[in-house]
């Protein structure tokens, strides 16, 4: 088991990587460490020329536009990488928990107007198994559907979150590369080295990653200790305020402390980016009031569900799913609590749906449908996971009558954009309770492709152009609105939105592309062509366009 709380940066992630990481993960991060090498070279004229910091030569930090762009530059590899993962139901869940935090953070004065503004507030999802967690620079925040699985409630989760929050909050990032100077790059030439050795010898890889000159890498552990403790402090100052149980570091700190001694000899401590975690822990329990200790954190139903979600969805094998898909068939099961009950039961639906044996996928979510009848958040996932199941079961008109939406009379709240797109306030169903922000993106997209395979998703236009006009960076939004107007003989609209999904992602060349190919059609159409939509496209090919060239620029001169 890996600590969570060590990959805090896409440059301290490799040297804590096990033996046996699988090689698609060294070599997604080729592009990105090969961008970061180019963001911070030290030579002045290729720094001067992509607008970035000349490190070491007297350079205080980035700016925090400067951040954000060495940030998009790192993310758009990633977007590509077959371990990206955007899954609307986990998505939901866990950028909820962050935006508790992050409106924690704004209360406490650690989340500036600047910050908030310029960076990106956004998070990336992973398919890998590894327990982990790591922010990146600009705002961006990555977290494996290990560590989902792994943690015992919302609380440790928040934990694991509220802690890589601090390190943005914080900027630590900029300031590792400030203080680190012309070191910083050595450390990420190696760290290049090893993931393109990758793609022939995983062993080598370690080798090369892990030969780098210890000095570099001592100077490094030094900075990021200290980080690592401010971390912890301002992560832990976030818990009480954003409703989750302090104690969560506590326990969040004990699984570490066990899955250390089962796993780790302390062979080479100076890779250890991050204090020990017994010191860790003690600075944590000291933290908490005499008299308010309380037991470990009692995990929610909707949490045991979406960590079950994330163990099925992480691929552990065909196998395994099978086992998961008929325990709930053992004479043990009536034996186990409840939070056990619906945790198996929902591990057993999706794994029969991922093994298509329909019959028991639908045994199994009606089980859990009766399972979480009295509570409400619990069941709103239940009902979805059972829209979900006959969608792909072929079956779209009880996928549409399964899907749980929203009451007339349930709470509404606006939601709350800023000047970058991203949602800010509470979100949605989290903690314990169920926060409602119209629409819920799951059901959103669901329903889209419901009505899609109907043939009847004409109305559906209105609410996905409303989303992404309040959400402009959901790439998947996009591609299911483009999808839409496709449908409706709409195949200018379909290409400007295939376009702006491209942005959402940082591909400029491919938005360019598409963008270019709706101003065609409308010229063709002549007369004919909607003026009001020709006109948005013009506008956005210009600034999109002027993005590509920027980026190409920074390519150019980095090479």
């Amino acid at each position: 088991m890996e600590d969570p709380y060590a990959g805090n940066a896409v440059i301290a992630m490799p040297f804590l990587m096990p033996k046996l990481r699988t090689v698609h993960i060294l070599k997604a991060l080729t592009a990105s460490v090969l961008i970061a090498i180019q963001a911070v070279s030290p030579l002045a004229s290729s720094a001067q020329a992509a607008g970035l910091p000349t490190l070491g030569d007297g350079a205080s930090s980035l700016t925090t536009g400067e951040e954000r762009r060495l940030g998009d530059s790192i993310v758009r590899e990633l977007y590509r990488d077959p371990d990206y993962l955007d899954d609307p139901v986990l998505q939901e869940y866990v950028e909820g928990i962050w935006l508790h935090l992050q409106d924690a953070a704004r209360k406490n004065g650690e989340l500036s107007p600047e910050l908030e503004e310029r960076f990106a507030w956004t998070l990336l999802l992973g398919k890998d198994r590894q327990v982990n967690a790591f922010a990146l620079p600009g705002g961006y925040m990555g977290v494996y559907l290990g560590l989902i699985g792994v943690v015992s409630s919302g609380d440790e989760l928040a934990s694991v979150i509220a802690h890589e929050t601090s390190h943005i909050t914080q900027r630590h990032i900029a300031r590792m590369m400030a203080q680190q100077g012309k070191q910083t790059p050595l450390m990420l030439a190696s760290m290049l080295l090893g993931a393109l050795a990758a793609t022939r010898s995983p062993d080598a890889a370690m080798a090369i990653m892990m030969g780098g000159p210890a000095a570099v890498m001592q100077n490094q552990l030094n900075f990021s200790r200290a980080m690592e403790s401010e971390a912890d402090r301002m992560g832990y100052s976030l818990m009480s305020p954003a409703g989750f149980a302090p104690q969560g570091f506590v326990s969040m700190f004990g699984k570490l402390q066990q899955a250390s001694r089962l796993n780790d000899n302390g062979s080479w401590p100076y890779l250890r980016s991050h204090p020990l975690t017994t010191q860790r822990i003690a600075d944590m329990d000291s933290r908490i009031p005499p008299g308010k200790r309380a037991a470990d954190p009692v995990p929610t139903l909707e949490h045991v569900m979406m960590a079950a979600r994330a163990r099925v969805i992480s691929n552990p094998g065909v196998e395994v799913r099978r086992q998961w898909a008929t325990l709930p068939r053992s004479g043990s099961f009536s034996s186990l609590g409840q939070l056990e009950q619906v945790a198996q039961l929902y591990a057993a639906t999706l794994s029969a749906m991922y093994l298509r044996d329909w019959p028991l996928a639908r045994e199994m979510a009606q089980r859990l449908l009766a399972a979480t009848a009295g509570n409400a958040p619990a069941n709103i996932q239940a009902r979805w996971l059972n829209a979900e199941l006959e969608f792909k079961a072929d079956n779209p008109q009880a996928a549409l009558a399964a899907l749980p939406l929203q009451s007339g009379n349930a709470p509404q709240a606006a939601p709350r954009v800023t000047a970058s797109g991203n949602l800010a306030g509470p979100s949605l169903a989290t903690i314990d309770v169920v926060e409602r922000v119209a629409p819920r993106r799951p059901e959103l997209l669901l329903k889209a492709e419901i009505l899609l395979r109907l043939n009847q998703a004409g109305p559906m236009a209105s609410s996905l152009q409303t989303w992404v006009t309040d959400h402009p960076r959901d790439g998947s939004a996009w591609q299911t609105l483009a999808r839409v107007w496709r449908s409706q003989g709409q195949e200018m609209r379909a290409l400007r939105a295939e376009a702006e999904a491209q942005v959402a992602h940082y591909d400029y060349a491919a938005a360019v592309d598409r963008f270019k190919a709706a101003q065609d059609l409308a010229r063709k159409a002549g007369a004919g062509a909607d003026y009001f939509e020709a006109s948005i496209i013009d506008t956005r090919l210009r600034a999109v366009d002027e993005l590509l060239r920027e980026q190409l620029r920074d390519k150019a001169v980095n090479k």
